[in-house]
């Protein structure tokens, strides 16, 4: 499955639009349709903005992870909080740490 695949699932499972999701992530609605749809692939930089806007972890949506299989966590879940949402939001933490790295942003 392709970034832009990702990326049309998890708007829609949010019932979001397109034009709504490219003005959260600063993109224009062109370009997020390109991406949806294939044309155009993602810079990472725009995977990272569309990733924060919809909520989610850049693995998510990218083909391409250097943190999401390393992670292992351990931990214990209270007040209602399941152990897949506590991880989706350290992988995310991770990666974004990993993407400003990479980019010499510390």
């Amino acid at each position: 499955m392709s970034s832009g695949s990702r990326i049309e699932r998890a708007r829609e499972r949010l019932g979001m639009s397109q034009r709504a999701l490219a003005g959260r992530a600063g993109l224009s609605q062109a370009t997020l349709s390109r991406i949806e749809s294939g044309e155009r692939t993602p810079k990472m930089n725009e995977i990272v903005l569309i990733a924060a806007a919809l909520g989610c972890a850049v693995s998510e949506i990218s083909e391409r992870s250097a943190v999401r299989d390393r992670v292992v966590c351990f931990a214990r879940a209270e007040n209602g909080s399941d152990m897949s949402g506590l991880r989706g939001e350290l992988v995310h933490l991770l990666e974004l740490d990993a993407y400003l790295d990479e980019y010499g942003i510390s």
